[in-house]
């Protein structure tokens, strides 16, 4: 009785399949999922050189804080038709990212100029409807230090709330989860740690260093202390 015939199956086809299994069993290959490196600092965006995340000094008010992002929210309230709180994930993914190279001037009399990512300020406001009365933004950091920016200064300048650096999620140092990238204003007005975006009609509303002598505008082109 004749054998049954079974279609020949290339050498190298089985050799191939062989590769295969060993490359999963070994862990060097991930069949259903991509497992992610950490990010690398970069030092140069489109031809610019960029400072880095050591460049920086520590100055806040009581230390870098360590927020549990587990049960974080980001809180924006005040003058607006609904309040909103976003998870961390939210933010990042409800939200378009942009990029923007800045530097930050501190009154000390360093800076560093960073390539920052994160959503604009003015999308989160949006999302919750300001009240025509508005006029002020009121930031309160993790540690409870406060500063506030005029509305328009936000909106028509386009400014972020950064969640990476040069590439990299902001460090707890820096302000993880979020820090308002306020150029053009010094140093002081650039809240880490951001809990709560609070929508204000009241222009003098003087945060944690205006109320100690720093001028209320915090703009660069001016002195920072006094009115």
């Amino acid at each position: 009785m004749a054998l049954p015939r079974f279609p020949a199956i290339p050498v190298l086809a089985i050799l191939s399949l062989f590769f295969l299994a060993f490359l999963l069993a070994s862990g060097c290959m991930e069949s259903d999922e991509v497992r992610s490196l950490r990010a690398v600092e970069v030092r140069e965006y489109q031809g610019e050189n960029l400072g880095s995340v050591g460049d920086f000094r520590e100055n806040s008010i009581r230390g870098p804080q360590e927020v549990n992002i587990t049960g974080y929210r980001l809180v924006i309230d005040g003058l607006v038709q609904e309040p909103k709180s976003y998870s961390y994930d939210q933010v990042l993914s409800g939200f378009p990212a942009y990029r923007k190279v800045v530097t930050l001037f501190c009154v000390e009399g360093w800076d560093v100029r960073i390539l920052w990512e994160g959503v604009l300020i003015r999308h989160l406001i949006a999302s919750a409807g300001a009240d025509p009365a508005a006029n002020t933004v009121i930031f309160t950091a993790a540690d409870g230090y406060t500063s506030s920016l005029p509305l328009d200064y936000l909106v028509e300048n386009d400014i972020l709330l950064a969640y990476r650096l040069n590439n990299v999620t902001l460090p707890a140092e820096r302000g993880f989860p979020f820090q308002v990238v306020a150029e053009d204003r010094w140093g002081y007005k650039w809240v880490k740690w951001v809990t709560r975006i609070t929508l204000s009609d009241d222009p003098e509303y003087r945060g944690y260093s205006e109320s100690r002598g720093y001028a209320q505008g915090g703009e660069l082109n001016l002195s920072f202390r006094g009115r």
